[in-house]
């Protein structure tokens, strides 16, 4: 394979001062692709630097990433892009374990390094099941998965079995992002109240609530006295702009609405009385974080994967909708009025009911960091 040619841009200096490590010091690399990577390597990175004082590299394509300024002897930092000077480090990779939350590796344009036996390890970014929110062959050219509860095991043993794969090894680890929001939380819990806080966090795609009927949906809970916090997916930020000026004009100067085009703040992510989703992940995180039900507003799923019904299990996003929250029809957001009537007293009945499904569905919660990093110094002595 014939390598990009050499520039000198930012990204490229710094994959050649990368590059002029010696081997003790690039032996444990995270590569971030976007800024919510670091929402799933926090806790495992601390535990690394900070518990067992090792030495990682963190080489991200997000410009700002706040690491980069970060000063920390334990995390040497490097912005690569998301352009050629990324397609190089990938290729001609040195080192002994690569950790990251991208999919589909080795599938496109990002692949496995040619000049050094890598251990490829993933880390889910999603608690969703494999067969229906990643693409098919998605994670099948890792070497380790970090699998967050036992859905994701069964699901990956079924598609090792169904098309015939070679066996990764799969980590009992958990969802950091989980473990980060549930502390959060307890370390904050007398100044967490609820209140008359509503959060819209769709997912995107053609059909996704806010595009079937987000309007409808944001003035039924205005009209019910609610505060809405709207934050579309960035994707929908970018492609549906026409719609996020319609939401702007009609209820920009409404004090009781906000349009979030970042993250949802702390503050209101922890103060909030529910979550209104389709099929974002999010939602699960919430869930299991507050142990209070999430409205999913019943929208076609979209699905990445054509051969999903090639593995013969339900995905838990869908298993699970049920047993976490209310689902609701688009065409009878009325229904929406109801549940309120009673919904404090309802969110008491599924408190306990969702904190004993959270420890059947996620490994090791709040411990997540010290298996993941348990394992990676095992696996970077054996190497």
């Amino acid at each position: 394979m014939k390598l990009p040619l050499f520039s000198i841009g930012q990204d490229w200096k710094e994959l050649r001062r990368f590059e002029s490590l010696n081997s003790d010091e690039c032996s444990i690399v995270f590569y971030a692709e976007n800024k919510a990577s670091m929402n799933h390597f926090k806790l495992l990175i601390l535990e690394l630097t900070e518990k067992m004082n090792l030495q990682i590299c963190y080489v991200t394509s997000v410009k700002n990433d706040p690491l980069l300024s970060k000063e920390n002897p334990k995390i040497k930092s490097f912005y690569i892009g998301d352009g050629a000077a990324r397609t190089k480090f990938f290729l001609t990779l040195k080192s002994k374990i690569l950790i990251m939350d991208m999919p589909d590796l080795n599938t496109f344009h990002i692949k496995r390094s040619m000049t050094f036996p890598v251990h490829y390890v993933y880390l889910f970014h999603s608690m969703f099941s494999i067969h229906s929110y990643l693409r098919k062959g998605a994670i099948d050219n890792y070497d380790t998965i970090f699998c967050v509860g036992p859905h994701h095991i069964d699901e990956i043993k079924e598609t090792e079995k169904v098309y015939e794969l070679k066996s990764k090894k799969l980590i009992k680890y958990g969802y950091g992002r989980l473990d980060t929001l549930i502390a959060e939380k307890e370390n904050n819990l007398e100044h967490i109240k609820p209140k008359n806080l509503i959060l819209i966090a769709p997912s995107y795609g053609e059909k996704n609530l806010l595009e079937t009927c987000g309007i409808e949906l944001i003035e039924i809970l205005l009209q019910l006295n609610f505060k809405v916090l709207l934050r579309p997916h960035f994707r929908t930020l970018k492609d549906s702009t026409k719609l996020i000026n319609n939401i702007k004009k009609k209820f920009g100067n409404n004090n009781n609405f906000v349009l979030e085009t970042g993250v949802i703040p702390p503050d209101s992510f922890h103060t909030s009385l529910t979550m209104i989703s389709d099929w974002s992940g999010i939602a699960l995180e919430y869930a299991f974080t507050f142990e209070r039900p999430v409205i999913f507003i019943d929208v076609p799923k979209k699905n990445l994967n054509p051969k999903v019904n090639d593995i013969k299990l339900d995905p838990i996003e869908i298993s699970i909708r049920s047993k976490i929250g209310y689902i609701v029809s688009p065409n009878n957001l009325e229904k929406i009025t109801q549940i309120f009537d009673n919904f404090e007293k309802n969110s008491k009945n599924f408190n306990q009911h969702i904190r004993e499904l959270r420890v059947t569905t996620v490994y090791n919660v709040g411990d997540s960091a010290k298996i993941g990093a348990k394992y990676i110094q095992e696996l970077n002595n054996s190497l």
